[in-house]
């Protein structure tokens, strides 16, 4: 990678620090969050730009993730709450992904690796359960499906292909479902301090390692 690259990803960490801190301030200082934490996704956004030496389908349907990505993340810092709106964005942002971890290997080309996503998925989803509004629910086990079959087909993909670039894939989409899990647990179970710094820091370790999974052999010129 180049002085570039580098000088993206230690801007996507400064800005994701300084997003994260932003929360654990006074209120009045909370305005930080909103400029930093779409801007830290845009850098994720910029990384995954510099690489065009990627298939062409892999490439914009990473894009095509992080877009819908940053716009979830602006509709759940919103001061008015835009759930619905941040769940809808993000899981077109699997859809996405799923795409992208499906252009090079056949879909669920190892199924086994999908069931432990599902587990998960499954135990966050019962955790949270008497927490969910009804009208809620179908939307949450919907998500939480795509997102498991997101992060199965991601680590098929590693399975099937091996090498650096499916691994960063794999490794990221993994770490979804941990972001994912903590900020469910804490907005519909039980609140806890650590959330925002569990939550963002996974999400945009995620989010990088997506996006350098267009540097990595065997994409790299």
């Amino acid at each position: 990678m180049s002085i570039i690259h580098w000088v993206l990803i230690a801007s996507i960490a400064l800005a994701g620090i300084v997003a994260t801190r932003a929360y654990y301030l006074e209120s009045d200082r909370h305005w930080q969050a909103y400029v930093f934490k779409p801007l830290a996704t845009l850098l994720v956004l910029a990384l995954a730009l510099s690489f065009p030496a990627a298939p062409a389908a892999y490439r914009w349907a990473v894009v095509g993730g992080l877009v819908f990505s940053t716009a979830g993340d602006i509709f759940l810092m919103l001061p008015r709450d835009r759930f619905i709106a941040g769940l809808v964005s993000f899981l077109v942002a699997h859809l996405f992904y799923i795409f992208a971890f499906s252009s090079d290997v056949p879909f669920g080309a190892a199924p086994l690796l999908w069931l432990p996503f599902f587990a998960a998925g499954s135990v966050v989803v019962a955790l949270i359960w008497r927490g969910l509004a009804p009208r809620l629910r179908a939307a949450v086990i919907a998500y939480v499906a795509v997102i498991a079959v997101m992060s199965g087909q991601a680590a098929g993909r590693w399975h099937s292909l091996g090498g650096e670039a499916a691994l960063s894939a794999a490794v990221g989409a993994a770490l979804f479902v941990v972001s994912d899990s903590a900020l469910a647990i804490n907005r519909f179970r039980a609140q806890f301090h650590a959330e925002r710094a569990l939550t963002l820091g996974t999400y945009w370790t995620a989010q990088t390692l997506i996006a350098l999974s267009l540097s990595a052999s065997p994409y790299s010129a």
